[in-house]
């Protein structure tokens, strides 16, 4: 057996090597390659619906409603489209509560 192994060091190296080095990386590899794909399953649609969500809003902010005939217009020309009413008024009665001011009557109740 000692004759065995000073002659034939390399082929123990190599062996050793190809027994033990190459499984642990390429499991390692294996795994990685795995985790990445089922990263990327996930992650698509979540961005993809992330973008969904930016044009709905964008598209959203730029919808107008007339306030005479109830057509809904995208233009923004200012007029609308189905009887010819005035949109930016529209668009200044759309404004944020916290830029109005409401006033409030108190009345005493009998």
């Amino acid at each position: 057996m000692n004759y065995f192994l000073k002659n034939n060091k390399n082929l123990l190296i190599y062996s050793l090597i190809l027994l033990v080095i190459v499984p642990f990386f390429g499991i390692n590899f294996f795994m990685s390659f795995i985790a990445n794909i089922l990263i990327l399953i996930f992650l698509i649609p979540l961005f993809l619906l992330l973008i969904g969500f930016f044009v709905f809003n964008s598209f959203k902010s730029k919808i107008n409603a007339c306030s005479n005939c109830g057509t809904i217009s995208f233009s923004s020309n200012g007029t609308c489209i189905n009887c010819g009413e005035d949109l930016e008024n529209v668009i200044k009665k759309n404004q944020k509560a916290s830029e109005s001011t409401i006033e409030i009557k108190a009345e005493e109740i009998k």
